[in-house]
């Protein structure tokens, strides 16, 4: 992820991140049959630690787009 530093004299003044940022799944409860069918979701942890609400096809070694503003699921990638 690439984030911009804005100075002004020498001192950081401002932080830029990106409004979307791509992750990996590392920890995915399994599905259960016939749920991926339904608008469903589940929680996922991502590479950073951070917990996000998915839809249920999401699994785990998915790389998942997440909005930084927000922390909400995306899309998948």
């Amino acid at each position: 992820m690439v984030v911009r530093a804005i100075k002004f004299n020498g001192e950081i003044i401002n932080i830029e991140v990106p409004i979307k940022a791509e992750y990996r799944v590392v920890e995915a409860p399994p599905n259960v049959r016939g749920n991926t069918a339904q608008s469903g979701t589940k929680q996922v942890v991502i590479e950073t630690g951070v917990k996000v609400s998915t839809p249920m096809f999401v699994e785990i070694g998915d790389v998942i787009r997440i909005n930084t503003e927000t922390g909400e699921y995306v899309e998948r990638v």
